[in-house]
């Protein structure tokens, strides 16, 4: 075994064949969770190598190849043995970016890649040998189609797949970055040279008669890696001035409570998990230095901000036990479920249900000795601002990704004003703002996309809770105005209730036809037939009639929006009630998180492209969210389809005995002979979660909980079978 650091130049130049054996699972790589970050990367170690560390490299992981005997004179050929994904992935980069650069005309640069994808045509015995990987068989077809599509690469004539999805999105990647200024060429000289030399795989090599498995296994037992916090530590007290004894008591005073339970936690934020404290240290750095970089980068940037700025950590440690102490005290704050909320707490609840940590630097950077002078009521407004811009932006699904940024360029901006100026900069920045990631949503945005909306399937229901509370609260008079004894609604503990049922076939029957029925699915889910109960109503009360429920909520229930619903109609609740009361809720929701008069959102401008992600079965089960084997049941216990059963293979395919599906969906549609939406139709038999929740959690781990779903069918494609959809759970 023999095992090196390398650069893609060292494994892909000399003429040679990496094969994927026949048994690896195809290709399962995706845009959110490996294409987008590793495009990043790259990015992001460009502007490093540019700005203040010219000798800086990326690790990518590790690949294992084991050498394959041949007869003299064949080319070299290793069997993939471990890190298949991550060398397709390089390799279709590679492919890619030769294609760009031969599209501009750029030969010589095209031609330093070429050798990286290709081997020379001296050395081929047949067209298989053209490229230096060859994949599994499943993948084959999909990789040579696009690899050898000539150039400019037409995407719609390529074999559908993963592969050239990876393909067009590094190709579109890269023309964007590019650019067509005068400075294009030579940032497509650095792309090169970066891509070519600066990643960095620690290669091992076998021999042919070694143990490939064994070395496999050892190699993915799991250990106990050093978090960020761990090494910004071990630098800290290694360079702290003073004896021992000082170090002892520094690291008592400022540092212990890093290494209790609270700050070890693990948070999860975007794709990965951090302890508490190193996503603290991230956060409060951030602050500090007003840059924008990733989280793993946290113990590198704190050294360079030590060594250039700080240069005295007997000083430091101090300003971040009081960052900390804050940091902890909003959030401890902010989980009571009881009583009122300071307006950061209660800043920091709301924006936390829509799995956000972007907001916590811009906390901290106020809450700074430098904007002491910054008067009460501005810091207050800079956070209602800020969370109407939040919460807007949610309502209609807005972009996500590059918020992370887009808040540290509003810190830079505001790091530039007068301090008695602050709030007004913020709001001026947000309503000039037209960019994707940037824009201020205004009311004619966010009663469109709530007008007519299933809410109670198109949003996360912590989420959905969250707008329900604030409801609730704006009209006890919480935060402002004139707050009532009754004091602010319990927080989280609530459910959501329906008030038509979601049962009402078989509980609120009605003379229909079959697309009326269909028409009322979807309005039992909007926004106006939804509330909140404190106490889970009994199913008598829940699908009982309209008037049974009626006299419940006014005898028995203190929540004043029930009241509100209840007040608007005495014999009927119906279709138009839902639709008036949801009118009434989106003024309310406006109201609530206000735009400056007259702000138009986007319109008039260029319309933002919207989030929308594709997740498949084989991309849950790779990143481990769905085990291979998996039994599915459909969601209804006492439909007709109960007994029907079905398994999940390593590939992404829905088995029903030993037919093969392609998606969820397809799965359903055999099984019902009807358009229905398998990803909410199919339950996992061991927990009773369905696939659509489960997609839900994976993309909210991803940072994309806001995204639209790129469905093989709508949502709005149910089951409409008589007695399917049962009670108010039903349809998660």
């Amino acid at each position: 075994m023999k095992t090196d650091v390398v650069k893609p130049k060292d494994v892909f130049y000399n003429p040679t064949r990496l094969v994927v054996p026949l048994f690896q699972r195809p290709y399962v790589w995706s845009k959110e969770t490996q294409w987008a970050p590793l495009w990043q990367d790259i990015v992001r170690l460009i502007e490093v190598i540019s700005q203040h560390n010219q000798t800086a490299t990326h690790f990518l992981g590790a690949i294992v190849i084991q050498q394959v005997p041949t007869t003299l004179g064949a080319l070299p050929t290793w069997n993939v043995i471990d890190g298949q994904q991550r060398l397709t992935t390089l390799q279709l980069l590679l492919d890619s970016l030769h294609t760009e650069l031969e599209r501009r005309g750029w030969a010589q640069l095209a031609g330093q890649i070429l050798p990286l994808v290709e081997n020379p045509s001296d050395y081929r015995d047949d067209e298989n040998d053209r490229y230096k990987l060859w994949p599994t068989n499943r993948d084959r077809e999909a990789f040579t189609s696009v690899m050898s599509a000539p150039t400019p690469v037409d995407y719609l004539t390529v074999v559908k797949s993963r592969l050239g999805d990876a393909h067009e999105f590094f190709a579109g990647s890269i023309n964007t970055w590019l650019g067509d200024d005068e400075a294009a060429e030579r940032r497509a000289r650095m792309l090169v040279a970066t891509v070519m030399d600066r990643l960095e795989i620690a290669s091992i090599r076998l021999d042919a008669n070694e143990d490939a498995q064994a070395i496999f296994e050892t190699l993915n037992a799991r250990g106990t890696p050093l978090s960020a916090a761990d090494l910004i530590k071990n630098f800290v007290f290694q360079n702290l001035a003073g004896t021992p004894h000082d170090a002892e008591k520094a690291y008592l005073n400022y540092w212990a409570e890093f290494e209790t339970p609270w700050w070890e936690k693990e948070i999860t934020t975007g794709r990965i998990k951090n302890s508490r404290a190193s996503l603290f240290l991230w956060q409060w750095l951030t602050a500090r230095t007003l840059l924008d970089f990733p989280i793993r980068e946290v113990f590198t940037q704190f050294k360079h901000y030590v060594n250039t700025v700080a240069k005295d950590i007997g000083v430091l440690l101090p300003q971040i036990k009081a960052a900390a102490d804050r940091y902890r005290s909003i959030i401890e704050g902010s989980e009571n479920v009881n009583g009122p909320l300071s307006r950061v707490e209660l800043f920091s609840y709301r924006v936390g249900t829509l799995d956000s940590e972007i907001a916590r630097p811009l906390l901290m950077w106020l809450d700074e000795p430098e904007q002491a002078a910054v008067p009460v009521a501005d810091r207050e407004r800079i956070l209602s601002i800020l969370e109407s811009w939040f919460v807007r932006r949610a309502l209609v699904k807005a972009p996500s990704q590059g918020s992370n940024r887009f808040i540290v360029d509003l810190m830079q901006h505001l790091s530039t004003q007068p301090k008695d100026l602050l709030a007004d900069a913020a709001e001026a920045l947000l309503v000039a703002n037209h960019s994707a990631v940037g824009y201020w949503p205004g009311d004619d945005e966010v009663r469109e996309a709530l007008t007519g909306a299933t809410a109670y399937w198109k949003y996360l229901r912590g989420r959905l809770r969250m707008v329900l509370e604030a409801l609730e609260d704006a009209k006890r008079g919480y935060p402002d105005g004139k707050q009532l004894a009754m004091g602010p609604v319990v927080r989280v503990k609530g459910t959501i209730e329906h008030l038509m049922p979601q049962g009402w076939r078989k509980h609120w029957p009605a003379q229909l036809t079959e697309e009326q029925e269909a028409a009322r699915d979807r309005t039992v889910q909007q926004l106006g037939n939804l509330t909140l109960v404190t106490q889970k109503l009994n199913s008598k009360v829940n699908n009982g009639p309209w008037t049974t429920k009626r006299e419940h909520f006014l005898n028995h229930d203190d929540v004043l929006i029930t009241k509100d619903a209840i007040n608007l109609v005495r014999d009927r609740w119906d279709e138009s009630s839902i639709e008036q009361r949801t009118a009434l809720l989106i003024d309310q929701i406006l109201g609530i998180w206000p735009a400056p008069a007259g702000h138009a959102g986007l319109r008039g401008a260029a319309a933002a492209p919207s989030t929308a992600v594709s997740v498949d079965i084989a991309q849950l089960v790779a990143s481990g969210w769905l085990e291979v084997g998996s039994e599915l049941t459909t969601r209804h216990p006492t439909s007709r389809h109960a007994g029907v059963r079905a398994s999940v293979a390593q590939d992404g395919r829905i088995f029903i005995d030993d037919a093969p599906y392609d998606s969820p969906s397809a799965a359903a549609v055999a099984v019902t002979g009807t358009e229905t939406n398998g990803w909410w139709w199919w339950v996992i038999a061991a927990t009773g979660k369905s696939l659509q929740d489960l997609r839900a959690d994976y993309l909210a781990s991803l940072g994309e909980a806001d995204a639209e779903v790129l469905d093989e069918l709508s949502d709005d494609a149910i089951e409409r079978e008589s007695g399917e959809v049962d009670s108010e759970d039903g349809a998660a």
